[in-house]
């Protein structure tokens, strides 16, 4: 799947990231696949360090990178995942634009791995969709995917496919502008 960049909210310029991709596939009809990668002067960020995975509240408040999901068409629930760099993770579910939300406790933890080399921050995640049965058993899933970055000044910026009018929204309508289809299957080795 070809790349989308994010784009940074105008009002929370970071002068230190050049660019944010985001590759995202259904491996299997159990797993979706999400890469961000971060481009720019990564030492002027503030990355925690990794550690062991697990399951963490409030990482948006961080440098953060989110996939949020729609369920099934049309139904109006969605799923909030977020993945920090420290390997941390959380799942929400909505069942409306920011309402009902509770979390949910995946059975097995998203596979997390992150790589810095010079000029770039990339953080994969392997979701097991048979823990979100919603998601697992919709032939289509329109995603938002967007980032929180950080940098060494503690401000803080924000990046989506699209963005609503007024201040950032992650969780708006307008931020739903992928779709990843089941005819996206590849047999083989997960990865992109």
């Amino acid at each position: 799947m070809q790349p989308v960049q994010l784009i940074c909210h105008p009002t929370t310029a970071c002068g230190a990231v050049r660019c944010i991709e985001v590759q995202a596939r259904r491996a299997s009809k159990a797993t979706l696949e999400v890469r961000f990668a971060v481009e720019g002067d990564v030492g002027a960020l503030l990355v925690p360090d990794g550690g062991d995975p697990r399951r963490a509240d409030r990482l948006w408040q961080h440098t953060c990178f989110e996939t949020f999901v729609v369920e099934q068409e049309g139904e109006g629930g969605y799923f909030e995942l977020n993945f920090a760099p420290s390997t941390e993770w959380a799942v929400y579910h909505f069942t409306a634009y920011r309402t009902g939300m509770t979390v949910v406790e995946a059975a097995r933890p998203p596979r997390i791995s992150v790589s810095r080399e010079a000029g770039r921050l990339s953080l994969d995640a392997v979701i097991d969709l048979e823990s979100l049965p919603a998601l697992q058993d919709s032939p289509i899933l329109r995603l938002a995917l967007s980032a929180v970055v950080e940098d060494t000044q503690h401000r803080l910026s924000y990046w989506a496919l699209a963005h609503p009018p007024g201040k950032p929204d992650f969780h708006h309508a307008d931020g739903f502008a992928l779709t990843v289809t089941q005819s996206h299957f590849r047999r083989g080795r997960s990865g992109f």
